[in-house]
């Protein structure tokens, strides 16, 4: 009985997730891996010296503890349209995911080169709510230092351009229907302007950290969407447009 059960379940989870889909996303899997085990080692980094990032557009955005909601909701917003894309179309996985890639080394090699800090944290809330103690716990498990370029701003970006630039046709041939194209379109635009609104709101980042993430988007969009610079598996590779210019919607 058990073992009719498991391997029942192994079957299902063959069909939902086949082994081919295992050895695409390995890649990009151990890729995550290192970066965490990077990130770590950096946020346990005492350095000496920080740069301060402070500009005059931090002193008057508000203190808005709401928003630590799109701030959290930011982590299933990147992986689940990155293992939707996964299933449905290879393509756009691969650049999302080089995009990806792309902006979270830069991170990585700015935050070793140049230590930076911000000050913009309230030192006590100004109310005591489920959202200041969302914070508050947040804030404990997320130092203050090594903020640029906004991860957070430049990973929406990346999901917004990806679900903009796809067709919205499966590997298989499936055609998503308009309306499901626009409504998630729409849905995925309206979350990563919400999330990058929310790295400043909750004081997570200063409005430079926001800048610069969006000039390292541009720079990186042109590489991997008019340059074709998509690496699959390690390996640089050149690929068609994922649909005909004028085609685009």
């Amino acid at each position: 009985m058990v073992k009719r059960m498991i391997t029942s379940a192994g079957g299902r989870f063959t069909k939902a997730f086949p082994l081919s889909k295992i050895r695409t996303v390995r890649p990009m899997f151990c890729y995550m891996i290192a970066y965490l085990v990077c990130f770590g080692l950096i946020e346990q980094w005492n350095r000496l010296h920080y740069t301060v990032i402070h500009t005059v557009v931090d002193d008057v955005i508000p203190f808005s503890p709401v928003f630590v909601i799109p701030y959290i909701l930011w982590f299933p917003y990147v992986t689940v349209f990155a293992l939707f894309l996964l299933m449905k179309n290879e393509d756009a996985y691969h650049r999302l995911c080089t995009t990806l890639a792309i902006g979270m080394t830069v991170f990585i090699i700015v935050s070793i080169i140049y230590p930076n800090i911000h000050l913009l944290r309230p030192e006590t809330m100004p109310v005591d709510n489920v959202f200041t103690r969302m914070i508050s716990k947040l804030y404990l498990v997320d130092t203050p230092t090594n903020l640029t370029p906004s991860i957070h701003v430049f990973n929406s970006l990346a999901i917004i351009a990806s679900a903009w630039n796809w067709n919205w046709t499966t590997d298989d041939g499936k055609v998503f229907s308009n309306r499901i194209r626009s409504l998630c379109r729409v849905f995925l635009t309206v979350l990563g302007a919400l999330i990058t609104l929310s790295t400043m709101l909750i004081k997570q980042h200063s409005f430079s950290d926001v800048v610069i993430a969006i000039a390292l988007y541009l720079l990186t969009h042109f590489l991997v969407y008019r340059l074709d610079f998509v690496f699959i598996g390690g390996k640089r590779v050149r690929r068609p447009a994922l649909r005909p210019r004028s085609a685009r919607s």
